[in-house]
C-alpha cells in the first residue's frame, strides 16, 4: 500500500464520518480503527493456534496464560476472541457489542494501546448513526499486515 493509498483510505472512512462528525473529530474513529485493524492482520497467521492453545490451557486450568499465548502469537500481544476484524461483519444487529467483545480478547498491552483511544463512545456514536458497520467494512477489506505495510508506512498512515 502506497502512502497516496493510505490517504485514499483515511478519505474515505472521512467521507463516511461526513455530517455526522466534525473533521476535527474524524481522528477519535480512524486512529483506534486503523490500529485495530493493523493489530488484527499481525496476528491473522496464528490467530486459529492461539485460540486452540487458549481452550487448551483453559482445560488444564492454567491461569497466567500470557507467556505461552504471546509465544504462540509470535508477538508481544495476542487475541483469544473468536472474532477477526473481519468475522464482525458477519452479525451487523451485533456489530456493536461483538466490537467491544473482540477488543476485550485482545491481551492486556494491546487492550491497553486500544483503551488510550477512548473509542467505546464513539463504538456507541458510529452504532448509532447506522455508521459503525460500513467503517469496519471499508477497514475490513485493507491489508495492513507488515508484509505489505512497513511500521514507518504505519506510522505515516
Amino acid at each position: 500500500m502506497t502512502p497516496n493509498n493510505h490517504a485514499g483510505l483515511i478519505w474515505s472512512i472521512a467521507e463516511l464520518l461526513r455530517g455526522d462528525y466534525k473533521q476535527s473529530e474524524y481522528q477519535k474513529v480512524v486512529l483506534p480503527l486503523v490500529t485495530l485493524r493493523r493489530l488484527d492482520c499481525v496476528l491473522e497467521p496464528t490467530k486459529d493456534a492461539v485460540i486452540a492453545r487458549n481452550e487448551g490451557l483453559d482445560r488444564l486450568g492454567i491461569v497466567n496464560k500470557g507467556p505461552v499465548l504471546c509465544n504462540v502469537a509470535g508477538e508481544q500481544f495476542f487475541n483469544t476472541s473468536p472474532l477477526t476484524f473481519t468475522r464482525l461483519l458477519d452479525d451487523p444487529p451485533n456489530l456493536a457489542d461483538n466490537l467491544r467483545a473482540y477488543i476485550a480478547g485482545f491481551s492486556e498491552s494491546a487492550r491497553d494501546v486500544l483503551t488510550r483511544f477512548n473509542f467505546d463512545p464513539q463504538i456507541h456514536r458510529l452504532d448509532k448513526a447506522g455508521l459503525l458497520y460500513q467503517v469496519i467494512g471499508t477497514l475490513a477489506d485493507v491489508d495492513l499486515s507488515p508484509a505489505p505495510v512497513s511500521n514507518l508506512e504505519m506510522g505515516y498512515l
